[in-house]
């Protein structure tokens, strides 16, 4: 008989390991809450301190980013303010000569006498253009569309080249002087489009060349399209202006005679009644010009600016920000004339810039930016610009740009960085000290734990471990006794129970002997019952097979299908099991022809003996000559009713016939929706609901049966279906569709009645895959030869 001492290892879960946990735990917490709330002070005190000192840098560092974008956004205002003050000057310059007609035609002819240049045009009969020689201050070019058979100008365009020489006088001392420009121009009303541009250059011959076809069409909807249309608009109903005044400016886009990405200002002329527009005053800055003032920006040691449409397109930038801001450049299509430059916050790689808010008149955001795969804080400051009228294919809108100031939060907060640094160092040394001393104090709790746990729970431990003999079926271990204490009498009760254990152990074994033999003749029971089961599943599945065979000997067959005169009728069927519980048949008596189809309640084997039911009873009626529709739907469902009765089979079913007469078609009966399709191609869905009621359910249907006549004419197709067609789904549970069903019989309309049913039911299973067929599928196709 084997005794277990109280001298056992220490295992993990063991009660003298609870005891550890407990007891030392609690000294434990002590130590940590009183050292937690030390650390948790000096902690509190360094983050005070940080967001003093931090916030007061913030602030002045967010206000220094303010006042440079609102300094940086004044010069870009100031020399947009430049250039519309130029393009007004020679506009006004313009708008007198048409307002005074004298005037006009007095310094007009002086231009000619003392200029002969500018107004002598030459005919290019390449590209059926006229335009005058080099010498001039300015290039005027007068598409073919705006000359005679003669190639001359007609009276009221050769006025407009005479009124537009004035160019020549006013726009040489505007290029020299105010804001630099590229070129400054006059193009004519729409009616008579003439092109005048400072200073002189190749101007058709590039058109001819970037922009063929450009000489097919009107100049302004070629190049500008609804940019004269919105000037028309504000000529009738001041109102219309999206900005108080005349300036209207484009998104920039590629020049085609210089080949510089450009930004144009208009000035609309009026007539002299201010009815209607008469053409336009322009000039031209490059982008560089603009990008010049806003890349020019430096914050900080790498801080760069932005400027950008409302759209989020950045139209300047440095080099560096771009690649900062994750921008894309690309060209984009604008119209029919002009090449714009797309380059958006919104496409940006950096997902923060890509939502950065552009609508705030003033205000700071703090961004993170992706860098060499570190995630960098950035400041954002935006300043809006003053609106103004904006033209980018199409009508007229309101664009007010935004100038962006973007500088790293490290070079702005370097001070705060160190300030931060020293607090935190001081703050690290003290929490190091304190967790020593934690450790400490925890390796001191921990050994007078350990000597203290062994002698406690010495006893408990013997008492486990015999139990685990117990657990192993050694009915002979026991206990040593080596206390008077709870624990000691806990090993003697222990020990009188393994005794008796030990006892009854033979007795147990034969038992279980006894009750092993009664399992092995109830599994012998049991493969007996398996085998009858297997032979009667044997004979259902022949029964089934035969009734399947029986099913399908029924149906129409193919000289049945092609007997009809006047009428191609083709048909498919195909069971969810092996008996299904569709309907179809087509029933002949003299030159009458009956069409049905039905759908009996679920499938498998009573489906199967319910379709057959109706088919037998169709058959005998037809051949007895009972022609009237209602008649024959009233004494089919009566025959039913009762055969469903007397076999209790609790099924029923919705059915639907055709009967033709060789002029019409009439329909009776309720099941799904009849598609029609006329040979004009016009599709009709005839709704079956109020045609009668479903087969089995009453014993007399004669209230709710009625009958719907319906034209059937040459090339007619009338396709009917059960709903294993139109709710059959595919792998992502979506069903086939009515609407999908009406979609192919208009596709296959004008092929034969065979290649109908053979092209739906291909689209069909191509959409069902490889998903199960959870019900019939029937269809059948009737088209008038």
């Amino acid at each position: 008989m084997a005794r277990i001492s109280s001298k056992r290892p220490m295992r993990l879960g063991s009660f003298r390991a609870k005891f550890i946990l407990v007891v030392g735990g609690a000294v434990l917490f002590d130590l940590v809450v009183s050292g937690g709330l030390a650390l948790w002070n000096v902690q509190r005190l360094s983050r005070d301190a940080t967001l003093e000192v931090g916030q007061g840098l913030e602030a002045a560092s967010q206000d220094y980013i303010r006042s440079y974008a609102n300094s940086t956004a004044d010069q870009v205002s100031l020399l947009l303010g430049q250039v519309h003050n130029d393009v007004g000057a020679l506009a006004g310059v313009l708008q007198a000569q048409i307002d005074d007609p004298d005037r006009n035609s007095n310094i007009g002819a002086a231009m000619a006498r003392t200029s002969p240049n500018s107004v002598a045009l030459s005919y290019d009969q390449k590209g059926r253009w006229s335009q005058n020689a080099p010498g001039s201050a300015s290039v005027v070019s007068v598409w073919g569309y705006l000359l005679g058979p003669d190639h001359q100008p007609n009276s009221q365009v050769q006025a407009d080249i005479q009124t537009s020489a004035v160019l020549d006088l006013v726009a040489p001392s505007l290029l020299q002087h105010g804001a630099s420009k590229l070129q400054m121009y006059y193009i004519g009303s729409k009616a008579r489009p003439i092109f005048r541009t400072a200073p002189y250059t190749d101007q058709a011959q590039t058109f001819d060349r970037l922009y063929p076809g450009h000489n097919d069409a009107n100049f302004w909807d070629f190049f500008f399209p609804g940019l004269y249309d919105s000037w028309q608009g504000w000529a009738k109903d001041t109102k219309d202006r999206p900005v108080n005044g005349d300036i209207t400016q484009t998104a920039p886009y590629t020049d085609a005679i210089t080949g510089k990405l450009i930004v144009s200002f208009f000035h609309p002329l009026w007539s002299a009644d201010r009815k209607d527009v008469a053409g336009a005053a322009g000039a031209d800055i490059t982008l560089d010009q603009l990008a010049q003032t806003v890349e020019n920006v430096k914050v900080a040691q790498t801080g760069f600016g932005f400027l950008s449409m409302s759209d989020g397109n950045v139209v300047a930038i440095n080099s560096t920000g771009e690649k900062i801001l994750g921008l894309r450049s690309a060209s984009d299509a604008v119209g029919s004339g002009v090449t714009g430059l797309e380059r958006s916050l919104r496409g940006s790689s950096q997902p923060e810039i890509a939502k950065l808010a552009l609508d705030r008149e003033e205000g700071i955001q703090h961004l993170l930016l992706q860098q060499d795969g570190n995630k960098i804080p950035y400041i954002v400051a935006v300043k809006k610009l003053p609106a103004t009228n904006l033209w980018s294919s199409g009508p007229i809108r309101q664009e007010a740009m935004s100038l962006g100031i973007v500088v790293p939060e490290r070079e702005i907060d370097a001070s705060l960085f160190a300030a931060q640094a020293e607090i935190s160092n001081a703050t690290n040394r003290i929490v190091v000290y304190q967790i020593l001393a934690i450790l400490m104090s925890l390796i001191i709790v921990t050994i007078a734990v350990l000597a203290a746990s062994k002698r406690i729970t010495a006893g408990i431990s013997a008492l486990a471990g015999a139990a685990k003999r117990i657990q192993a079926k050694d009915y002979s271990v026991r206990v040593a006794i080596a206390s008077r204490d709870e624990v000691g009498e806990a090993g003697e009760a222990f020990n009188r129970m393994a005794e008796q254990i030990s006892y009854h152990t033979e007795n147990l074994e034969q038992l279980v002997e006894e009750r092993t033999a009664q399992i092995e003749d109830a599994k012998q029971e049991i493969s007996t019952l398996n085998a009858q089961l297997q032979h009667e599943n044997r004979r259902l599945g022949t029964e089934l097979a035969v009734a399947e065979r029986i099913q399908l000997m029924v149906l129409p067959l193919p000289q049945e299908l092609e007997a009809a005169q006047n009428l191609e009728i083709a048909a498919y069927m195909r069971p969810a099991e092996e008996v299904g519980g569709d309907y179809y048949d087509v029933l002949e008596n003299g030159n009458r022809l009956k069409i049905g189809i039905g759908d009996v309640t679920g499938h498998g084997l009573e489906s199967g003996v319910l379709m057959l039911m109706v088919q037998s009873v169709a058959r005998a009626l037809q051949e007895a000559g009972n022609t009237d529709a209602l008649k024959f739907l009233k004494d089919l469902n009566s025959a039913l009713f009762k055969n469903i009765v007397r076999t209790k089979i609790d099924k029923h079913l919705t059915l639907a016939f055709l009967d033709y007469d060789g002029r019409e078609m009439i329909l009776s009966g309720q099941h799904e929706e009849v598609i029609l399709v006329r040979s004009n191609g016009d599709l009709e869905r005839i709704d079956t609901t109020d045609l009668g009621l479903p087969i089995g359910l009453e014993a007399d249907i004669s209230p709710f049966v009625r009958t719907l006549k319906i034209p059937f004419h040459k090339g007619d197709l009338i396709l009917l279906h059960t709903d294993g067609v139109t709710e059959a789904e595919n792998g992502a549970g979506e069903l086939f569709g009515i609407e999908r069903l009406c979609h192919e019989a208009l596709r296959l309309r004008n092929l034969s009645a065979n290649d109908v049913v053979s092209g739906i039911v291909e689209t069909l299973m191509t959409y069902i895959g490889s998903q199960k067929i959870h019900d019939d599928i029937t269809l059948l196709a009737v088209r008038h030869r």
